[in-house]
């Protein structure tokens, strides 16, 4: 099979032909055949779940991937295992499944049958997996998904489980009743990891109440944003050392020193005292609504309490704060906890009640008792579920706990083995987290996940199986298919090891992040097997997700390897920022604007997404739009493939083949060694992961090859004698697209193929070896040179703009001046090219600056001070002085220093011409155009014109044509000066009259011309 081309070129047509080539020649699977003895440079595919539709971030995440991968394998690397992964556990899963069977709680789950339950999980794990496959290869993601991981897989969760069984071993899995995150809508704890990915700001109840002190006629003024606790308060903490005082202000009230005149104007300091001293005060309970006849109701100590927010003194509710359970703990009581697994209340005026929904009813109570002294909102950050977004509770729990925090330190010291793209994540967000690294929450009250494999006798023993073998090799009898999931894990009949009783599993599965934790071992059921493979793919080479994986997939990883193989899991990891919408908004289902990237796809070309993604520093958040994309498309691809169109045509009627022979000009040898330091500029960032900057050079080079050389060049392919000036234009071109085709094909890999088999005939620029560059072609003062003369032509064509003159419209003189004789010598050497450029007549260089003069004034406001009365005496002295005076930082004038801040230096150009500049080189462009300069102006107008319906006749460049051209006495005047040039330049022969022209009526400088045009041959 051969690509078919076509010059006229639709992209996202020309990709699908692309595609199927592939496809049917199987190149991918060709490219993994050639490198298999090559260098290995290992990869990880961060699995996402199939049972969500992909939009454009993910399309984001997968083109990273590819480039970096591409670009490893045609360096001729072992790219493995180059698998896909998909995640298939958890919450994401579960919900999807209950809105399917429209239930919304877990006793609702339960009834309908866990069994039935996980079997409908796992058909909807793949609900749109042709999507996600889709999706992946029109974006040209090479991947094998054929052979793609899965979490839910037996040989996978049987590593996971060996994983589990190490960390028993090593004495990390202990099970604990502690306060954890809880989510009362999923009804399952949640690790800190997962807290941290669903803060987000919230309005709550800000509230002051008053603790009646017993036996005394004072207040303890207390602060809280969760009124929903306060029945089940128990204690009140303060500092220690933090100064309070008892204040009168119509009543008495205990707080913190510091906070006393944010609450209170004026108050009355009635005594100071330490924190220690209000220590076993006793006080009278807000709310008894709850019955508790056991210890509590005294201050306590507490090392937490701080002035920053609040009273200084701290509501304690030991049923539902981390902080506060320990101080239950410490003061060995029994929690006062009416709030059931559900959120709600179980007991008291507020039962049956979400905890959330009752504070508005609490404060209504504590208003009428007299208690609350202020109620206001407060916005604040809180943390929700990060799969059904209810809010989270803090609850007491039977949790499964991996000791992380003992690990801390390690974890520390592997993270600062691995290279954070960007850096500062490796000792900032990351490595913030670890310092931090809390014991990780792993048991899930839920039903489908990874069941966690942990059996239990009546007699205290556990057993914690190797293997699948060995938990049946623990059973009564074996089943005839081993199935590892709830319900049917549960049915076993496990023989306890010590003692020989009947054993019962742990009602749990393991937090689902464990799962994708595991996938670097997990993939290829280590230990079990590939050993060999498992030794040489870790740690990995290179990962990349987005920047919220640091408290997800990054973590788990780092965590769960870090443990059981004390090493970093990657070597190299590269995050991803957010998509936004064209406004720089962060796109929602809500909001209607979250983007399918095929309708995209389909409509801009796949090449034109990724450049543009690639565009953009990879951690950064990025704005998308069609309209973003196709204008970034139209400079960047649109113009490689219009260049590579000029070549071909010229190439073709010129019957150019390739002879690898001399080139010789200066502009040629100048692209030749643009090329090879862009090769070298794309190799050097791609190997340290910078994408945009590889980018920005691949960029930077189109432009330069259109708008530079080819805009240079183009009068010489025109030439109808093959000269060895053409030749050596044409071979400079075929070596610039068939290595530049090279060194795009993993950003762009549609429009590099599309090119290099057409330029080649080759089977695929996919497997070539990525371009070196030499050395030797790259002449810097060379690059230098030019880029000096397109600077100048840059600066010409915005003085123009500013003069609002038209670059067509041509001008007597260009003025430039720079103190740089180098400067001034190169452009000397180049006058001819710049006047053309710009179309001016004349080129002045100069050292001087003949049309710039230079105004010395003071600033009042800063000179005014220091001079006083002799202000205007100094101004005087001032204007009169020369302007080069000034380079110092100040200057002594009638004893006084005047700093040079204080002095104001205005430029005055002449106004009869346009000033422009850019460090030391300044520009003066002639405004006057007398009558010889407009008419050579209307020529060219009326030239582009004719170029334009050329165009819309879709005329070859070489078809010559006929054409009349009528209007005004001006108009005639000017064919009448400058019909030879016209003629030349569109390949006419005008004439008075043509019979069935092509006609269009033109506007030119405010006048109204006809055009008609014949074509003469075709």
């Amino acid at each position: 099979m051969k690509l078919e081309f076509t010059s006229k070129i639709d992209f996202p047509e020309m990709e699908r032909k692309v595609l199927n080539y592939w496809e049917e020649e199987k190149i991918f699977y060709e490219l993994r055949e050639k490198n298999k003895k090559g260098n290995k440079f290992t990869f990880l595919e961060g699995p996402p779940t199939a049972n969500g539709l992909p939009h454009l971030g993910h399309a984001l995440t997968r083109a990273i991937k590819d480039v970096v991968l591409r670009y490893h394998a045609m360096k001729g690397e072992n790219v493995f295992p180059w698998i896909g992964g998909w995640d298939c556990h958890g919450l994401p899963v579960e919900l999807e499944v209950e809105k399917t069977l429209k239930i919304n709680s877990k006793k609702e789950i339960e009834k309908f049958g866990i069994k039935e339950f996980n079997l409908k999980c796992k058909e909807n794990v793949f609900k749109y997996k042709k999507e996600w496959e889709l999706m992946t290869k029109r974006i040209g993601f090479w991947i094998d998904l054929e052979n793609a991981y899965s979490t839910m897989e037996n040989k996978y969760i049987e590593s996971v489980w060996w994983a589990l069984k190490r960390m028993w071993d090593l004495g990390l899995l202990e099970k604990s009743y502690k306060i954890v995150p809880y989510c009362p809508r999923c009804g399952t704890p949640l690790s800190s990891h997962e807290v941290s990915q669903g803060y987000k700001e919230t309005e709550d109840p800000s509230i002051y109440v008053k603790f009646k002190v017993d036996g005394e006629d004072a207040y303890f003024l207390v602060w809280t944003t969760t009124p929903w606790t306060l029945p089940s308060n128990m204690f009140l903490a303060v500092g220690e050392d933090i100064d309070y005082v008892l204040l009168d202000s119509g009543e008495k009230y205990y707080i913190a020193e510091a906070i006393a005149n944010k609450l209170f104007q004026n108050p009355k300091i009635l005594k100071r005292i330490k924190g220690k001293e209000l220590i076993g005060k006793k006080y009278i309970r807000p709310i008894d609504e709850i019955i508790y006849e056991g210890k509590g109701f005294f201050v306590v100590g507490g090392d937490f309490v701080s002035t920053e927010e609040g009273t200084g003194i701290v509501h304690i509710a030991p049923a539902f704060g981390a902080d506060d359970f320990e101080i239950g703990k410490r003061e060995n009581v029994s929690i006062i906890n009416p709030v059931d697994r559900e959120g709600k209340f179980i007991e008291g005026p507020w039962k049956g009640k979400f905890v959330k929904e009752a504070d508005r009813e609490i404060i209504t109570y504590l208003k009428k008792k007299g208690l609350l002294f202020k109620s206001e909102k407060i916005k604040h950050t809180y943390p929700f579920c990060w799969r059904c977004n209810t809010p989270l509770l803090y609850y007491p729990l039977d949790t499964w706990y991996i000791k992380v925090s003992t690990m801390r330190d390690k974890l520390i010291d592997y993270n600062m083995k691995i290279n954070w793209m960007p850096n500062h994540l490796k000792e900032g967000r990351f490595g913030n987290f670890l310092t931090e690294a809390k014991d990780w929450a792993l048991s899930r009250d839920r039903y489908w996940g990874t069941p966690l494999p942990i059996w239990k006798c009546d007699e205290g023993h556990y057993f914690v199986p190797s293997s699948f073998d060995d938990l049946l090799n623990h059973c009564d009898s074996k089943p005839e298919y081993f199935e590892p999931h709830r319900p049917w894990v549960d049915d076993l009949k496990v023989k306890c090891p010590v003692c020989g009783k009947d054993m019962k599993r742990e009602p749990y599965v393991i937090d689902v992040w464990f799962d994708s934790g595991s996938s670097t071992f997990a993939q290829f059921h280590y230990p079990y097997e590939n050993r060999d493979n498992f030794d040489e793919f870790f740690p990995v080479d290179f990962i990349t997700e987005g920047i919220d994986q640091t408290r997800g997939w990054f973590y788990t990883l780092h965590v769960v390897n870090g443990i059981l193989f004390n090493s970093n899991a990657y070597k190299n990891v590269l995050t991803l920022g957010l998509v936004l919408n064209e406004k720089g908004e962060k796109m929602s289902k809500s909001k209607g604007d979250v983007v399918d990237p095929l309708p995209w796809m389909d409509s801009l070309g796949a090449d034109a997404i990724r450049l543009y993604m690639y565009s953009i520093p990879p951690w950064r958040d990025r704005r998308v739009s069609e309209h973003l994309i196709k204008e970034y498309r139209s400079k960047t691809i649109e113009t490689l493939w219009n260049s590579y169109i000029f070549y071909r045509n010229n190439s073709y009627l010129d019957n150019f083949k390739f002879d690898g022979g001399e080139i010789i000009n200066t502009l040629d040898l100048w692209i030749i060694s643009r090329l090879n330091s862009t090769i070298k500029c794309i190799r050097k960032n791609m190997d340290s992961y910078e994408i945009s900057k590889a980018t920005e050079c691949i960029e930077s080079f189109i432009k330069d090859l259109s708008n530079w050389y080819i805009r240079r060049s183009r009068r010489r392919f025109w030439e109808e004698k093959i000269t060895p000036e053409k030749l050596s234009g044409y071979r400079a071109l075929y070596t610039v697209f068939k290595e530049f085709t090279k060194a795009i094909a993993p950003f762009t890999p549609f429009i590099a193929d599309y090119i290099y088999q057409d330029l080649t005939g080759n089977r695929s620029v996919h497997l070539e070896k990525y371009p070196e560059y030499d050395e030797g072609l790259i002449n810097p003062d060379l690059e230098k040179e030019m880029e000096l003369l397109i600077k100048i032509v840059e600066m010409g064509r915005r003085a123009r703009q500013i003069a609002n003159i038209k670059v067509r419209q041509p001008l007597n003189l260009m003025v430039i001046s720079t103190e740089d004789q180098k400067t001034l010598q190169i452009l000397g050497e180049n006058s001819e090219i710049i006047k053309e450029e710009l179309n001016v007549k004349r080129l002045d260089l100069t050292s001087e600056l003949r049309y710039l003069k230079f105004k010395v004034k003071l600033n009042p406001s800063l000179a005014g001070p220091i001079l006083k009365d002799k202000f205007t005496e100094v101004s005087k002295i001032i204007t009169s002085m020369d302007p080069k005076e000034f380079v110092n930082n100040s200057i002594k004038i009638m004893n006084f220093e005047i700093p040079k801040e204080a002095i104001i230096i205005e430029e005055e150009s002449d106004p009869l011409f346009v000033h422009v500049s850019e460090g030391n080189i300044h520009i003066f462009l002639s405004k006057e155009i007398d009558k010889d300069l407009y008419f050579e102006g209307l020529a060219r107008e009326i030239v582009r014109r004719i170029q334009i319906m050329r165009k819309e006749m879709d005329l070859e460049y070489n078809d010559r044509i006929e054409v009349f051209i009528h209007g005004d006495e001006e108009i005639e005047e000017t064919i009448k000066k400058f019909k030879d040039y016209i003629q030349n330049e569109t390949l006419s022969i005008i004439k008075e009259n043509i019979e069935n022209p092509y006609l269009k009526e033109w506007e030119i400088e405010d006048k109204k011309v006809s055009i008609g045009i014949k074509v003469i041959n075709k």
